[in-house]
């Protein structure tokens, strides 16, 4: 016979509490910063980690575009997209996505290519906020500070 307190703790949808979180993307690895946001997401940082259910905390992400790769990603790593006619696939490298208009699409992409798809994936992305600068306009939410660079020194370059 099993006692209650050796159950695991499974979350009801209820139960789940979110914390606002802010990471200041500027010299930080985008794969490694990717890899921080997807686990937060889902809610793999927390001991009531309930697979079925949206647990993962908010998270807004400043400074998109002062994101760090390593390596030559930047000229070879390709974006492709199909604009829908014949032969229409297009791409663009990963340096010149960073420089252009929409540099919050790169760590965008990096996290939801981290998540699980399917419709919990996509409720959890709806949880992501990325910002091109430094302002963002969740300040009433109070989000705590993430130093994601104090983690592990190979999570941020400088230079």
């Amino acid at each position: 016979m099993h006692t209650l307190s050796n159950r695991t703790a499974s979350l009801k949808t209820a139960d789940v509490q979110k914390k606002w979180v802010l990471i200041d993307a500027d010299g930080l690895v985008l794969g490694r910063l990717a890899s921080i946001i997807a686990m937060r997401l889902r809610g793999k940082h927390k001991p009531t980690f309930t697979p079925h259910i949206d647990c993962g905390d908010n998270i807004i992400v400043v400074n998109a575009e002062k994101v760090r790769l390593t390596g030559r990603k930047a000229e070879k790593e390709y974006f492709y997209y199909h604009t829908g006619h014949p032969g229409g696939i297009k791409g663009e490298t990963l340096g010149k996505r960073l420089e252009g208009r929409f540099p919050e699409r790169v760590i965008v992409k990096a996290v939801e290519r981290m998540i699980t798809r399917g419709p919990l994936g996509r409720a959890q992305m709806k949880n992501l906020r990325v910002y091109k600068g430094p302002k963002h306009e969740h300040e009433a939410q109070q989000p705590e500070k993430l130093d994601v660079a104090a983690l592990n020194r190979k999570n941020s370059r400088i230079g």
